[in-house]
């Protein structure tokens, strides 16, 4: 499952930031107090996507893009069961579904 980093809560960014800013604040206040403290610069986080995730995520997308029903197949099957020329092979049918059953029953 992917997660959109590029949406975070602005909110909380807000939040945390006036955190950090009130606790630079405090600490800078006692360096002053504090001839001999040294300043270090404030750190900094950084996120890296592996190729790996990145790949995962461009499949992704390609596979949003498709369709999950091929509704050109579904609209030719209505039309020859309308029209009577479905027709039905009840050998392959008990086939398929004793295939599905044991699929499912592998799961378990």
């Amino acid at each position: 499952m992917a997660i959109d980093i590029k949406q975070v809560n602005s909110a909380a960014n807000a939040h945390v930031n006036k955190a950090s800013a009130n606790k630079t604040n405090t600490q800078t206040s006692q360096a002053g107090n504090n001839a001999s403290s040294i300043s270090t610069p404030p750190k900094s986080d950084s996120v890296s996507i592996t190729s790996q995730a990145q790949q995962l995520q461009s499949i992704q997308a390609k596979l949003s893009d498709i369709p999950e029903v091929d509704k050109q197949k579904v609209a030719e099957i209505k039309l020859a069961i309308a029209e009577g020329r479905y027709k039905v092979d009840p050998e392959k049918l008990a086939s398929n579904i004793a295939m599905f059953e044991n699929e499912l029953k592998d799961l378990n």
